[in-house]
């Protein structure tokens, strides 16, 4: 070759790596013939799209892992589900459905090495699928499987990782996923997380919402009873009334056990706190529930106390 030749073949290397103006520059100024244009051409292609073709072979089999703000038994219910829901998301089978059915959950698989590390594993399997897609150069029938590690990384936090096979069955090649399957199972499993946490912050108002409802009834029917208790008392003479008030007073004041209690703004343990009670302390009952009292403080601070921080006057 030339040393022109050379100097150009040189500088045709280096500017593949550089932006198209570049590229059409140096043609027109080294090449201004049609021919020499597709020489160049034909050279300079094949190389771009072997890097990009390998690039995209690379993204094969790398799995997925992910944290999930949930704590590990939602994420372990949610998983569950999926595993058991008989169903491959994110593959098809020779193209015509939208996911591969009739899988099936199993405690363990061969396609993948026995996993000695933290946390719960899962697997579900889908037995002669022909040529599922998203699986490096799949051609042939055999087994696809999907693998589930469940990790605690602390109370609200819990680690996912998901990986997925294909193994042929006449040959026994392993066939790498490129992550379709893997994110598309993640999608349905944080779906399911989602629902459980929305489920159980309804549970919970609702509940909330009832004990409100109980709090509100109880504390209208105790205004009865004083207006009906203060009617009676008037309507007798003062020695009744006073006998009367301290027979009402036996009844519906407590004193507070020890090591003492907390006043809560409402009857719920996760309630604030108003302030604490010494033992010994009284207080007056003025609502009764299943387990709060509804109480006011020798210093007419009004709040509630679980009925187990409690006991009658000696």
């Amino acid at each position: 070759m030339s040393h022109t030749g050379r100097a150009a073949s040189s500088e045709a290397s280096a500017i593949t790596n550089q932006p198209a103006s570049a590229l059409r520059h140096f043609v027109r100024r080294r090449f201004p013939t049609t021919t020499a244009l597709c020489i160049l051409l034909l050279w300079v292609i094949p190389t771009a799209y072997g890097r990009e073709h390998k690039q995209k072979k690379d993204d094969f089999g790398l799995g997925y892992s992910t944290e999930i703000s949930a704590p590990e038994s939602d994420v372990l219910e949610a998983v569950r589900a999926v595993v058991n829901d008989g169903m491959i998301q994110g593959s098809k089978e020779y193209n015509n459905d939208k996911f591969i059915e009739k899988a099936d959950s199993a405690d363990w698989s061969p396609l993948f090495p026995a996993w000695d590390g933290p946390g719960k594993v899962f697997y579900k399997v889908r037995r002669k699928v022909l040529a599922p897609i998203n699986f490096k150069e799949s051609n042939d029938e055999g087994t696809l499987a999907v693998r589930y590690i469940v990790q605690n990384k602390d109370a609200s936090r819990t680690i996912l990782r998901i990986d997925a096979i294909f193994v042929e069955d006449f040959r026994r090649v392993a066939h790498a996923s490129n992550g379709s399957v893997e994110s598309a199972e993640y999608r349905d499993i944080q779906d399911r997380v989602d629902a459980i946490q929305l489920d159980r912050k309804e549970t919970l108002e609702a509940a909330k919402h009832r004990d409100e409802e109980v709090a509100k009834k109880a504390m209208e029917q105790q205004k009865k009873l004083e207006e009906a208790a203060a009617l009676t008392a008037a309507e007798g003479s003062s020695d009744n009334l006073e006998q009367h008030v301290q027979n009402l007073r036996h009844q519906l004041e407590r004193i507070i056990k020890a090591p003492g209690g907390e006043l809560k703004s409402a009857p719920f343990h996760s309630a604030t706190t108003l302030k604490p009670l010494v033992a010994g302390s009284e207080v007056v009952i003025l609502v009764v529930t299943q387990y709060w009292y509804g109480v006011e403080t020798e210093d007419g601070q009004h709040g509630w106390i679980h009925h187990s921080q409690l006991e009658p006057l000696p």
